[in-house]
């Protein structure tokens, strides 16, 4: 339980547009212009039981939209979705079951009642049996703290109390796929790693398949081990978040700090970009020597002081997967 597969996904959307007519008239004065533009552009990809898979995409490349169809709450122009095997769209009730959404910027919690209550109203709602609503209420207190909020009016909540019970609504029917649109925006650092290690936990206990879209690429580094990009509408990358960065960043920076000033550091197996005094910085590649062999002989050659190695920035590869994916076509006009 928890499987997902998407098979060349499509979503158009028709824009109308208002242009100025060649006639004299005032009928004629605009004439409509009909655009479409493919939103989502034939994307396919798979996702296994148990995966904690991260979603990402600029602003504007169609993250929102595949997500929204992922979850049922827009039909595809054209391909489709399983969860499980089932349609979101055709079999809508038996797929909600299977899946909790958390939206990062909207919540399902109802906004004038405590927190306990838009509680007992979902638990009515998925019609939750009263001993799997207890446990899970005392799961997510003892690893959220909701427990302490229970009483708490939802629109009296912090930005951070209301996402940990956001995350608690959504898993309260315990289901087999959770999405989570930006779970940790806005949160203070605390809060933030509260909510890394339920997902981490609720995975890696119960096998829940985890979608996480996101912007703050901390929550990509410590939880997903793959990496699904979108750009435009297309996929543009589909694989081990190792093996991406490897392949985007094959080098590695190694920053020594001499016991006095030398000249000329050298080592054929890597490259001096920089020094500034006692400190030189050398870039080797990954797969070229390891860290501990050019450490060492580094050290029977020269008098270090302190040394250590600098791996790639995440923030840097995905801007350049961003970056170096163009549009085939954006929109096509009729």
């Amino acid at each position: 339980m928890g499987q997902l597969e998407v098979r060349d996904l499509v979503k158009a959307f028709k824009l109308v547009r208002k242009k100025k007519g060649l006639g004299g008239s005032l009928a004629g004065l605009f004439a409509p212009r009909k655009t479409t533009v493919r939103a989502v552009d034939g994307i396919s990809f798979r996702i296994e039981a148990g995966e904690i898979v991260g979603f990402l995409g600029p602003n504007g490349a169609g993250k929102s939209t595949t997500v929204k169809m992922m979850t049922g709450i827009l039909h595809p122009t054209s391909g489709s979705v399983l969860v499980d095997g089932l349609s979101p769209q055709r079999h809508r009730k038996e797929v909600v079951r299977r899946l909790g959404v958390v939206f990062g910027q909207r919540t399902q919690l109802y906004w004038d009642l405590r927190l306990g209550e838009s509680y007992e109203l979902l638990r009515r709602i998925y019609r939750i049996e009263a001993r799997m609503y207890r446990e899970n209420l005392d799961l997510m207190h003892d690893v959220l703290g909701i427990g302490d909020l229970l009483d708490i009016p939802v629109r009296q909540l912090s930005l951070g109390q209301r996402m940990r019970g956001d995350i608690a609504a959504a898993m309260l029917h315990s289901p087999s796929v959770l999405f989570l649109d930006e779970p940790t925006i806005g949160l203070d650092i605390e809060a933030k790693q509260a909510i890394r290690r339920y997902i981490a936990g609720i995975n890696k206990e119960r096998g829940t398949t985890v979608i996480l879209t996101t912007h703050d690429l901390d929550d990509v580094e410590q939880l997903c081990g793959r990496l699904v990009v979108i750009n435009h509408g297309k996929l543009v990358e589909d694989g081990p978040l190792n093996a991406i960065l490897s392949r985007l960043a094959p080098y590695r920076m190694l920053e020594v700090e001499l016991e006095r000033p030398v000249p000329g550091v050298y080592h054929s197996r890597a490259e001096t970009v920089k020094a500034e005094g006692q400190r030189v910085w050398l870039r080797f590649e990954k797969n070229g020597i390891s860290a501990s062999r050019l450490i060492a002989e580094l050290a029977d050659r020269y008098p270090i002081r302190d040394i250590s190695v600098k791996e790639p920035d995440i923030e840097d590869m995905i801007y350049e997967i961003y970056k170096g994916k163009k549009p085939n076509h954006a929109a096509q006009e009729g």
